[in-house]
């Protein structure tokens, strides 16, 4: 299939060809013709499949024949990086359309305050805010939604882990009844479900590729000690010549320790996370989209804000606390069809954590050999594909079973992924190398 079989205005077409996006992804394929046909909708699709396309292409058309619209279409984000994220897409998607936008999102000074507040004044098309800050807005009375035409929540599950349901809640008693709600989402919990029942009308469904991450992804593992985790990151981050890589952590303080560490070691790094001044973050990530720096250490703050092509290695630092999570952050490499790899570190804590992961995904992770002079990592306690138990800890519960699949020192005896995982480093040591293709050439839109 391809863009032209939807039946997409020419001037809309026009921006596609701009930037040589020729076939849809299975998303876009499916929510498309959905969206033209005025359907509610409830998509659930992992991150890099394009869904974002898969919504603006068909509100871009439809607005395009709209005779009054000024803020006809409301798009609500979690974070403001995804906010810019998606003003972005709109500016490329509809260059040749004359469709304007606006992203609202907190962060700034006054003066951002006022821009936003002008921009909604003077009419914009499509309003692309994160809850809190629309609020805001809300309640100066500087916005009339009576024109509204749709809503789009993009990235729900992620606004529901950030307590923002009373707020999309409170923005939607300013909206009218009559309207095309629109609900993306990387994860179907009962949460959403219940949100979708309140807020959509006998909406469609769709969904694509649940909690798998994309098959270009080269994902492995090393079981290491909280001690050795520093020192593991930095033989990888030298032994690796690839110029655009992500280093994961759950938490600030250990997100702003790295920095310190990695930068008086010598390496090109910054970190990222919610303390910065909104200028600042948005200055890194420009020097990191244009490969003027290699290394970005953040939060799951950034895991699914950021669209950033060519993202060659993800490192975990430690383990996410959540399945879902750990899909979205190895989910910025390997996007719109390239290769990479994931790496990620296992403490002992995080064993159980992992084993649940690799259950989610339906596959065992091959574990690494810790470099020679690191020492040896820990000894694996958890069984990662038993189905039930979550594998048997003797003497804690386990009733003294053995796990399958043992790891010992770094390599597995069982499992097909795994073989012959422990004779080379995959992050690009020993001689081996692994880079992102080239992006040129035809493409998906993302």
């Amino acid at each position: 299939m391809n863009f032209e079989d939807f039946g997409l205005d020419a001037n809309l077409m026009e921006g596609l060809y701009a930037m040589n996006f020729k076939q849809p992804t299975p998303i876009q394929e499916q929510a498309i013709p959905l969206i033209l046909q005025n359907k509610d909708l409830i998509a659930c699709a992992q991150t890099g499949t394009g869904k974002t396309a898969a919504y603006l292409l068909p509100v871009i058309h439809k607005l395009m024949n709209t005779e009054n619209r000024a803020l006809n279409t409301l798009v609500l984000a979690p974070t403001r990086e995804l906010a810019q994220q998606i003003d972005q897409q709109v500016e490329a998607l509809g260059y040749f359309s004359g469709i304007s936008s606006m992203a609202v999102y907190g962060g700034g000074d006054g003066q951002l305050w006022s821009q936003q507040k002008k921009a909604i004044q003077a009419g914009a098309d499509i309003i692309i805010a994160t809850p809190g800050r629309l609020i805001g807005h809300l309640a100066s009375g500087a916005m009339n939604f009576n024109h509204l035409e749709h809503l789009i929540l993009d990235e729900a599950d992620r606004m529901l882990d950030m307590g923002f349901y009373d707020d999309i809640i409170k923005i939607i008693k300013y909206l009218p009844e009559k309207r095309q709600t629109l609900l993306f989402s990387a994860t179907m919990p009962p949460k959403i479900r219940t949100l979708a029942n309140k807020i959509l009308k006998d909406p469609a469904q769709i969904n694509i590729a649940v909690s798998k991450p994309a098959d270009g992804i080269l994902q492995q593992a090393y079981m290491a000690f909280d001690e050795q985790k520093s020192a593991l990151l930095s033989h990888i981050l030298q032994s690796d010549e690839r110029q655009s890589i992500i280093v994961f952590a759950s938490t600030k303080d250990t997100v702003k320790k790295l920095h310190l560490e990695l930068k008086r070691k010598g390496f090109q790094v910054e970190a990222f996370h919610s303390d910065l001044e909104q200028a600042e973050r948005e200055e890194i990530m420009l020097r990191f989209k244009a490969r003027k720096l290699p290394i970005l250490i953040g939060t799951d703050v950034i895991s699914r804000g950021i669209d950033v092509e060519g993202i060659s290695l993800v490192v975990n630092y430690d383990v996410p606390p959540d399945p879902e999570d750990y899909i979205h952050r190895i989910g910025r490499t390997a996007r719109a069809a390239t290769t990479g790899t994931a790496i990620t570190f296992i403490n002992p804590r995080d064993q159980r954590k992992f084993a649940n992961i690799e259950q989610l995904m339906e596959r065992e992770v091959p574990k690494l050999a810790i470099p020679e002079g690191l020492g040896l990592g820990p000894q694996p306690e958890y069984s990662p594909m038993r189905r039930g138990g979550g594998g048997g800890k003797p003497g804690s519960g386990g009733k003294g079973r053995k796990p399958q699949g043992k790891w010992r020192n770094g390599r597995s005896n069982k499992g097909p992924n795994n073989q012959g995982s422990n004779k080379r480093h995959g992050h690009g040591g020993h001689g081996q190398k692994k880079s992102a293709p080239s992006t040129g050439g035809t493409q998906n839109a993302q």
